[in-house]
């Protein structure tokens, strides 16, 4: 599925897939204390409709229909970047054990800019699980027809083409488009980014007017797509995928951004290596049901799996790796 592209400026956004998250379907042979997980309770950082939103319902779906758990749960806690969540997973750890966190690449972004004191380091993390690639969207009645159109808009007054996404200034929906606008030769300070909280309501923004696109993931605009009131421009994977066979890619275009935002799960900090190895357990015993099948393909996800020690590896690796690409763009000094 992933292929190797001989374009130097790719590195760009190649950050999760070159970070070593590897595209793989998960086996567990031993279920262990999984077997003993009944119910699991989830937090969400962000507002409904976002990419953590439909992450951690889409996962409870999936686990409760297979029968893997009898019960799912799901809390919405705003505010922060996500580090309201965060706090309050550190603050109740001792009452938490039965919580997973969602979260992404933001959660390095959102550290090494500031936006919140606490990095991946204070939480357990316990495994990433799937991939969704960066698209560009526009209403399915926009002028913008096509990338090009894009590019063009952008030379002619990079200030009316103003981009929203379900994030803060200078989080992940602002960084993809900012490399794909550098990657183009142009000046990416020079682009209008509108941040939303969550992606729900960052595609509103779109919908409105307020703005002219929308930076956010696939599996977000996918049902929107299909159900005709939006229309995805391209999308940042390597090459095309069979759920979207007819959306373009940016490499293809000849724009070599690439990047695929990844998504796993976070215990609270103290959570014991048995019960975050059960947690690991069960998410990977997922991947082979057709319950979540259903919910990947519905979304355009990509199946990973890196659970414990190795999630945590990964997550040091592209903390490395994303400061440096924000250095390049000058998010960060």
């Amino acid at each position: 599925m992933y292929q190797k592209i001989n374009i130097d400026r790719r590195r760009l956004l190649g950050l999760a897939l070159a970070g070593g998250l590897g595209l793989t379907m998960a086996t567990v042979s031993a279920p262990g204390l999984a077997a003993e997980i009944e119910s699991i309770h989830f937090l969400i950082p962000g507002g409904a409709g976002g990419g953590w939103d439909g992450t951690a319902r889409g996962t409870g779906e999936a686990l409760t229909k297979s029968g893997l758990v009898k019960t799912a749960s799901y809390q919405n806690m705003s505010g922060g970047g996500g580090g309201k969540a965060i706090a309050h997973l550190i603050e109740t750890a001792k009452q938490s054990e039965g919580t997973l966190m969602v979260n992404s690449t933001p959660i390095v972004v959102r550290s090494l800019t500031g936006v919140f004191p606490q990095s991946f380091r204070d939480l357990t993390p316990v495994a990433g699980i799937i991939g969704d690639y960066g698209a560009f969207v526009v209403t399915s009645d926009s002028p913008i027809k096509s990338w090009k159109d894009v590019v063009a808009g952008y030379k002619a007054n990079p200030r009316k083409m103003k981009f929203a996404g379900g994030s803060a200034k200078g989080s992940l929906d602002h960084l993809v488009p900012a490399a794909a606008i550098k990657a183009e030769g142009l000046d990416a300070t020079k682009l209008r980014y509108i941040p939303y909280d969550a992606g729900g309501k960052a595609m509103a923004g779109l919908l409105s007017g307020e703005a002219k696109l929308l930076s956010t993931g696939l599996g977000e605009a996918l049902a929107m797509s299909e159900a005709g009131q939006v229309r995805i421009l391209a999308i940042t994977a390597p090459e095309r995928l069979k759920d979207v066979p007819d959306v373009p890619t940016l490499v293809e275009l000849g724009n070599p951004t690439v990047f695929a935002n990844w998504r796993g799960f976070f215990g609270a900090p103290g959570l014991s290596k048995s019960k975050a190895k059960a947690y690991a357990d069960i998410l990977g015993e997922m991947y082979a049901t057709p319950a979540w099948e259903t919910v990947r393909s519905r979304n355009g996800w990509v199946n990973i799996y890196k659970p414990g020690d190795e999630f945590y590896k990964f997550l040091e690796d592209q903390e490395q790796q994303v400061g440096d690409l924000m250095r390049e763009l000058g998010f960060l000094k």
